[in-house]
């Protein structure tokens, strides 16, 4: 599947579900099936009002199988980089019985532990290929700001947007994903079996050459898996830490959180509400716009120049074709997190891949992105009072193990085996998972509902507050 068929795809599908909830919508209009009672009766229905529904933390098979799944889901989340609240959101619902936010809610914790616990692990792993850091601070920079920024339009978009559409869009985007990073992985295997054989015969030549005393020069123009020289834990410790850039994703992290604080306790649809809604924009354009703007200025100087390495992992050409692409990209990865309660990995870690980012820096970069993401709606949950302590200390406990050990055993296997795909098929073996469960979930519910004759159409914002 080639980028452009990939896009048509998503576009197609979107399009098709869209304007079939606008037809329901309409149809409900003229049926006069529109009314207060209705929407009360819809949101009590599918979780999407107050009523809470928290089980006791005892031990039980439910709660064993729970922590084997979740323990799994965070691990290879973790490592494909794509979280997991796919598989967590779905977990904690049906098995455990939590209602739909409470499940959302406790999915950000275990994001948020196994993510903090790779970019700990990450932060002292060596770049695999050259003397730079493995987060891209580059990329970090240009997608939190408007992942940030969808994640706010995604939670929104929850509330309008009608449950079967959300399932239907979450499908249609998580088998395409899965699709092309499975293909992705595909190509990468074969790149690294004729990599693994060109080696093998220069070896060959080498020792042969060798014993006929002659002087063979190899040439490899493949980089190595691994970087050849070994340093101390600290010294990739300082080399994988760039505070300056660190501090300005922390105070985008900390402006957005305070926005979400005093917007929460403003009256919806008030107009102090829409002016504390709208100052996010400006606060991720500002920071996004910032390194749109060095990044496009470096491609033309590098350019002008001749010079061909890359600016950062993308081996792609910062124009303002493609900056405005990444932003699109940054914000529907939001968006989906939003509507779905998970990180927005499903998103950047694809992304990252397509733009040209090797898995390692790819895992170890969207997982650091996700990091300040799901932070922020942990936080926010916490003070809503929207998940019960106890589970949430439990589940990022799991995940954090989940998260460290997912990281070093795949690593060590990436190491003995030197195939970097397994990330890949491990990212597109995420997703897909996710879409069989979360298309599970959704078409059971949508089905009660419409055997409970229940409004299919798109709410209004302000009404189903």
């Amino acid at each position: 599947m080639s980028s452009r068929a990939f896009i048509s795809y998503l576009v197609s599908g979107f399009s098709l579900a869209v304007i079939s909830a606008f037809f329901l919508t309409n149809h409900v209009h003229d049926d006069d099936y529109y009314n207060n009672n209705n929407i009360a009766y819809l949101l009590k229905s599918h979780g999407s009002g107050t009523q809470k529904v928290w089980p006791d933390l005892e031990p039980s098979w439910r709660l064993v199988l729970a922590t084997v799944i979740g323990f799994l889901g965070s691990a290879c989340g973790t490592v494909g980089g794509v979280g997991g609240g796919g598989i967590f959101v779905p977990m904690l619902n049906l098995l455990l019985g939590f209602d739909t936010k409470s499940a959302a809610a406790l999915s950000k914790c275990m994001i948020m532990g196994a993510s903090a616990s790779s970019v700990w692990y990450n932060l002292r792993v060596p770049h695999p290929t050259k003397e730079v850091p493995i987060l891209d601070y580059d990329l970090a920079l240009l997608f939190q700001p408007m992942l940030m920024l969808g994640i706010t339009v995604g939670v929104t978009l929850s509330v309008v947007f009608p449950y079967w559409l959300i399932t239907v869009l979450i499908i249609i985007l998580f088998i395409g994903t899965s699709s092309r990073s499975f293909f992705k992985g595909i190509e990468m295997w074969k790149e690294e079996t004729l990599h693994k054989k060109e080696m093998a015969k220069q070896q060959e030549t080498l020792v042969n050459s060798c014993n006929e005393d002659k002087t063979v020069i190899i040439d490899t123009k493949h980089e190595p898996l691994i970087s050849k020289e070994e340093k101390s834990t600290i010294e990739i410790l300082c080399l994988n830490l760039r505070w300056k850039r660190i501090l300005i994703l922390i105070v985008v992290w900390v402006s957005f959180l305070l926005v979400q604080v005093i917007k929460n306790d403003a009256k919806a649809c008030s107009a102090w509400y829409w002016v504390l809604f709208g100052l996010q924009f400006p606060i991720s354009l500002l920071v996004f716009g910032y390194e749109a703007v060095k990044l496009y200025k470096e491609h033309k100087k590098r350019m002008s120049t001749g010079k061909l390495e890359y600016i950062c992992e993308a081996s792609i050409e910062w124009t303002a074709m493609h900056i405005a692409f990444c932003a699109l990209c940054g914000i529907v990865g939001g968006i989906v997190g939003g509507l779905l309660g998970s990180g927005g990995g499903f998103v950047l870690g694809p992304l990252f891949l397509e733009i040209g980012v090797i898995p390692q820096v790819a895992s170890a970069t969207a997982t650091f992105v996700m990091m300040f993401s799901s932070s922020l709606s942990v936080v926010e949950f916490y003070l809503l009072k929207r998940f019960p302590i106890p589970y949430a200390l439990y589940l990022t406990a799991v995940s954090i193990l989940a998260g460290f050990w997912g990281q070093f055993f795949v690593r060590r296997l990436i190491k003995f085996l030197g195939r970097a795909s397994i990330i890949v098929f491990i990212l597109s073996g995420v997703i897909f998972a996710s879409a069989l469960t979360m298309g599970v979930v959704g078409i059971e519910t949508s089905i009660q509902m419409i055997n409970n004759h229940e409004f299919m159409g798109f709410l209004g914002f302000c009404t189903s507050q």
